[in-house]
């Protein structure tokens, strides 16, 4: 068979291998060593299952990341930040977006993907608040632009070595030192290369894999400027080092650099040995594709050395032993575990976007249902107030009416009175009476459309509509008027007319009806919180003037209590007012009627 054709249905055995090795169980997963991105992968699984925050989930994703781009797996890196970005993004935490931005940039470059990495360059300079990681950002952005260019990029990465010192950011400043090293290179200038590899190198010098990672890079320079001597003693040194730390993969490949070294010098004795040694090395420590990749190496130096006998037996050997070495090989498993995670991740994700997806038209409703609840409750509370409005406007209405209701009974009987005077020819008596009439009915009418007045203008009122009926009655009865001294009447406020249909019916009722002269007595004084009103009559009392009253007078008193009463009832309800009438018939010997009104004491116009 051609070997070239074995080289290929190995790789596709290999490739199968990979995806159909099932992964182990936890006890069998226990016993092995768990390599550092499978950790990670399995945080992230572990973190997006128990619903932790996107926060903890996007600095998961970068962690892993971070892994990934340590082994080279640029592309997988790429993915996890382009995760954590979204989150960020949506988040809107800028720090951590710029930081996410950065290292995306760096897999993109790393991938040659200059134009996307100067995007992010871009937005990492823009988002973040720090002045100095703005310049290394912006730093970056012209050195990716001017990759032609590395005279251009090296006082672009000078600047960027000194930001990284100024911040304490060791890994930014290896980075740079790298940069140098790589326009150092482009620029012919091994020597240089290898000081800023140097540099590197005493930055990370207590970290063992990035001390590596910079040894190889300097022997690599060094076999580039054909000084391969020092590039096979480093080499040598990086094999014993790999060796020390147990790390059988990192012993593998730097084999593989050492037996190229050895071969570039034209020593093939040693080169081919060293091959061996590396392949002997995989087989042993069941690393599969670095078996494959070493077989495949040592087939191509043979074909040169013209020993095909020797590249059959080697892949006779390699297939004799490729079923035992794929069952006990751990790199594949983890390849596998690592496969299974990024598919359960995957899946988790979708389940975590519907969710989230959920949970928001659940909001969504949530929120239209509380605003539509909202507007329905303000529609009633305007409503409400509306009604309210309405009803109170027509308890005022009802209460003027009812106040307006007073004024023809007492129009009626003064006219009466008029009329009464000129029967008698008595003119003079007359005009007076109109005269002051007309006083009273103007005040009355000027206070007709208030609930409230003054106690001052309420006892003008009164004193005026005593007069009135004195004129008339002067026979029957006198009055008199008192009111505390220790009340400010400018100031207290009482209801309008509500006093003098009790001083009509003492009159009208009462005292015109006593054969001797009879006193009405008005008395005005605060009692606690409250405003007391006393309307006090000698008269024949409630009991003998029902026996004298008419049908008629008799509905008309009872309308008159009425209106008061349902005056007061208004007034309550309006203004939480407390007002009250008592009405008592004197007991004993006296005759008479007593009229208690109380009020609140209120000290300004409702």
């Amino acid at each position: 068979m051609h070997l070239k054709y074995i080289l290929t249905f190995i790789s596709f055995l290999l490739s199968s291998a990979c995806w159909t090795q099932p992964p182990q169980d936890s006890k069998s997963a226990s016993k092995m060593k768990v390599s550092r991105e499978n950790m990670r992968i399995q945080e992230v699984s572990k973190a997006i299952e128990e619903g932790k925050s996107d926060m903890e989930i996007a600095a998961g994703y970068e962690k892993l990341a971070k892994e990934l781009s340590a082994k080279g797996e640029h592309a997988r890196a790429e993915d996890y930040l382009n995760r954590a970005k979204r989150i960020y993004q949506a988040k809107k935490d800028k720090e951590k977006l710029a930081a996410v931005e950065r290292e995306l940039a760096k897999v993109q470059e790393a991938q040659n993907k200059l134009e996307a990495a100067y995007f992010n360059f871009s937005n990492a300079q823009a988002n973040t608040s720090n002045i100095k990681l703005k310049k290394l950002s912006a730093n970056d952005m012209q050195r990716v632009a001017n990759t032609n260019n590395p005279e251009v990029q090296s006082a672009f990465i000078s600047q960027n070595i000194a930001l990284s010192e100024e911040l304490g950011d060791t890994e930014e400043q290896v980075l740079a030192y790298q940069q140098m090293a790589q326009v150092n290179k482009e620029m012919d200038n091994a020597p240089e290369a290898i000081k800023n590899l140097e540099k590197a190198l005493v930055t990370v010098k207590d970290k063992p894999e990035a001390s590596m990672n910079i040894k190889r890079e300097i022997a690599n320079t060094y076999a580039a400027d054909n000084q391969i001597g020092k590039a096979i003693a480093i080499n040598k040194g990086l094999v014993a080092d790999a060796k020390e730390t147990n790390n059988p993969k990192a012993e593998i490949q730097q084999l593989q650099a050492l037996s190229e070294n050895y071969l570039e010098a034209n020593k093939l004795k040693e080169g081919v040995t060293t091959l061996q040694q590396a392949y002997d090395l995989a087989i042993d420590k069941g690393q599969t594709i670095e078996a494959k990749n070493s077989l495949e190496l040592l087939v191509e130096q043979y074909k040169r050395m013209r020993q095909p006998q020797k590249a059959l037996d080697i892949y006779s050997d390699f297939m004799t032993k490729l079923e035992v070495l794929v069952k006990n090989d751990s790199t594949l498993i983890d390849e596998r575990f690592f496969q299974v995670q990024e598919e359960k991740i995957l899946q988790l994700e979708k389940e975590r976007e519907l969710k989230d997806k959920l949970i928001s038209k659940s909001n969504t409703f949530n929120y239209v249902l509380l605003l539509a609840i909202a507007l329905i409750l303000i529609s009633l509370i305007f409503i409400a107030k509306a009604l309210y409005s309405i009803k109170k406007k027509n308890k005022r209405i009802a209460l003027q009416s009812l106040r307006r209701e007073m004024n023809p009974h007492f129009i009626f009987n003064s006219l009466n009175s008029v009329n009464q005077f000129i029967a008698q020819n008595n003119e003079l008596e007359a005009n007076k009476y109109l005269s002051s009439y007309s006083k009273l009915m103007r005040n009355i009418m000027e206070n007709s459309n208030k609930d409230f007045i003054s106690l001052t203008t309420e006892m003008e009122q009164m004193k005026e509509y005593l007069d009135l009926e004195y004129m008339r009655f002067h026979d029957k009865f006198t009055y008199k008027i008192e009111v505390d001294s220790s009340l400010d009447t400018d100031a207290v406020f009482i209801p309008n007319m509500l006093i003098q249909p009790q001083l009509e019916n003492a009159i009208w009722h009462g005292l015109r009806y006593k054969d001797s002269m009879g006193l009405l007595t008005l008395t005005v004084k605060p009692e606690g919180n409250h405003l007391s009103v006393i309307i006090e009559d000698d008269g024949i009392g409630l009991t003998k003037s029902k026996e004298l009253k008419t049908k008629h007078q008799k509905e008309h008193n009872s309308r008159g209590l009425n209106n008061t009463q349902e005056r007061i009832n208004l007034l309550n309800s309006l203004y939480a007012a407390d007002i009250s009438i008592f009405i008592e018939e004197k007991t004993g010997e006296e005759s008479g009627v007593i009229v208690r009104l109380q009020f609140p004491l209120m000290n300004k116009n409702l």
